[in-house]
């Protein structure tokens, strides 16, 4: 192994943790994203982060795309 490959830790391939940081959610909001997850057998946080990079993704969208995917979206629901 070069020098450069190692990275000092002790463990080769280990992904660092992300920044822990807390956010303050309005108990409404948290309430709603605790009901979901518990229905969907997922935990809180991961909800969390998933729609927030989901809204990251989307938040580049042009209104026609956001549209025409809200109206697939809607119509596929009725059926």
């Amino acid at each position: 192994m070069t020098e450069d490959a190692d990275d000092s830790s002790g463990q080769r391939g280990a992904t660092p943790a992300p920044p822990r940081r807390g956010v303050a959610l309005d108990a409404e909001l948290l309430r709603w994203f605790e009901d979901v997850a518990l229905r969907n057998g997922g935990d809180c946080e991961s909800l969390i982060n998933t729609v927030l990079r989901d809204y990251m993704r989307r938040a580049g969208e042009p209104l026609e795309r956001t549209l025409r995917r809200v109206l697939r979206e809607e119509l596929r629901k009725a059926g």
